[in-house]
């Protein structure tokens, strides 16, 4: 079965019509063997419109249903992924590119994530404040939002939506979601499943779940639409600088989930070979496309020769290939040309800076001519310059050695990009030193696990340029409501906060 073939077969099992993957305009194509897919239509200006307009009258409905209830339809959401998580999984697979388990474990983040939103339609907690002034009462009253604005990146193209849209719907609010116009295709699926839960559900209102394929004129409409209170948008810093000003404009709120220059240090009492592992996979899966990549390695002295030999035999034994037709690959293929081009210019400007450069280059085993499979890069560089200060998509690691740990610390925290981190050690200061205030500046900082990956029960997101925003666990489920902070007088006085005295006759 050809893989146009197999995303018939998959489409057409959840419901997905074949007008609305076959006719369109916009070529989709699998980074597996660089064939297209799918056609997919493009939303048009006025489409935009009418969908956030019916998003703002399913708003005025949904805010309405208790709590509990808007959970109901999640807990939904979720029994639909469940039952069709092998064929979603695989849909990811094709669509992205990334082997077959993390294409599954991407779905399981979905389940997860319901799992987690059921719970907490029951625990939107407010406050109940002590007040200064006698026979008052104060409290704190979280209410939903409006409607949700999501624009996701190719490399994560389900779970970051899942993230997103099932907190703000047991927060009451609508989503409108922007996938990345590389990977509609497991966008549509999921409107399909959102679908199915909303015919279970019995009284849905219409437009609580909107999907808007199309290139970046979409996601501009969203971001400058004074309908939609709230935008969550994943992708590159620059893309970044440019909405947040934009929604800024208007008063709107950002979540923001930008780029990632991730870092671990190794240090001298490290358990090198779970850090190996950690490295391994922090580093090279997903093909280096996730935005917890590792990306920066500092190495103590002591133990960087025997670490970097290992590093180097580990990375001549990784498999590379299409996951799904062998089911023992570990690396798949880079999303597109342009994500090879860039790669190889950036490891050319790191030899010319004195890196030393194993693989990087393209993996001629697998023959498939308009797909870009490469051997993962591990590049030891003379010090922290260059590319090593930005962040490159792909499975580049430039490893450096350091002497002290404070050193280390400051070359870690270096970067203008503050998403993930960890430290390998077994030393109790470095570790606590690491977690603390003078230690790593990021959202995420671990301890003897790699910087990739993270559990839906933590709010996900970093600092610095990789701009601020939290998604999934803890509270940030925050960000998908409005605060009121409210006072009641049960008394027949009026006392005045802080004293102030105004009688009136």
């Amino acid at each position: 079965m050809t893989l146009s073939a197999g995303v018939d077969s998959i489409l057409q099992n959840l419901g997905v019509h074949r007008d609305r993957y076959r006719y369109g305009t916009r070529a989709v194509r699998s980074p597996l063997t660089g064939e297209t897919v799918g056609q997919v239509k493009d939303a048009d200006p006025a489409g935009v419109s009418d969908a956030i307009e019916q998003s703002e009258k399913a708003f005025i409905a949904w805010r309405s249903f208790p709590a509990p209830r808007r959970g109901e339809f999640v807990r939904l959401l979720g029994e639909e992924l469940r039952a069709t998580k092998t064929e979603l999984g695989r849909l990811v697979t094709i669509e992205t590119g990334k082997i077959l388990s993390e294409g599954h474990g991407e779905v399981q983040e979905m389940i997860d994530i319901c799992d987690f939103a059921v719970g907490l339609s029951r625990q939107l907690y407010g406050l109940t404040i002590a007040s200064e002034r006698p026979h008052h009462r104060m409290m704190e009253q979280w209410h939903p939002l409006g409607p949700v604005g999501i624009i996701t990146a190719f490399n994560f193209p389900v779970a970051v939506w899942s993230w997103n849209a099932a907190l703000a719907l047991v927060c009451g609010n609508p989503v409108i979601w922007k996938p990345s116009d590389k990977t509609p295709l497991t966008a549509l699926a999921v409107e399909a499943l959102v679908g199915r839960a909303a015919t279970r559900f019995g009284d849905a209102p219409a437009g609580l779940s909107t999907v808007l394929i199309g290139g970046r004129e979409i996601g501009e409409m969203l971001v400058d639409d004074a309908r939609v209170p709230l935008v969550s948008a994943t992708g590159s810093t620059a893309m970044g600088q440019l909405v947040g000003p934009r929604l800024a404009r208007r008063f709107a709120r950002a979540i923001l989930e930008l780029g990632g220059n991730n870092a671990s240090i190794v240090c001298p009492s490290a358990d090198l070979d779970l850090a190996l592992r950690a490295i391994c996979f922090a580093a090279v899966g997903t093909a280096g496309q996730r935005c917890t990549s590792l990306r920066r390695l500092f190495v103590h002295h002591s133990v960087h020769d025997s670490l970097v030999a290992r590093l180097k035999q580990a990375y001549a034994a990784v498999q590379i290939g299409n996951s799904l037709t062998n089911s023992g690959l570990l690396v798949g293929p880079l999303i597109d040309e342009a994500a090879f081009h860039r790669m190889q210019e950036t490891l050319a400007e790191a030899r010319k800076l004195g890196g030393q450069v194993v693989g990087g280059d393209r993996f001629e085993a697998v023959s498939y001519p308009a797909a870009y499979y490469v051997k993962p890069a591990l590049v030891e560089m003379p010090e922290q310059i260059g590319p090593v200060l930005r962040e490159t998509f792909a499975p580049i690691l430039y490893v450096m050695k350091f002497s002290d740990f404070d050193e280390a610390l400051a070359l870690h925290n270096e970067v203008r990009q503050g998403l993930s981190s960890s430290i390998f050690s077994t030393d109790i200061h470095e570790v606590e030193k690491f977690l603390s205030v003078v230690g790593s500046d990021c959202g995420i900082a671990n301890v003897n696990i790699g910087p990739s990956g993270a559990e839906i029960g933590g709010a996900f997101g970093g600092e610095k340029e990789t701009g601020g925003g939290r998604e999934a666990g803890s509270d940030a489920w925050k960000a998908y409501m409005r605060r009121v902070t409210s006072t009641i007088n049960f008394g027949n006085d009026l006392p005045l906060a802080q004293g102030v005295k105004f009688d009136i006759v």
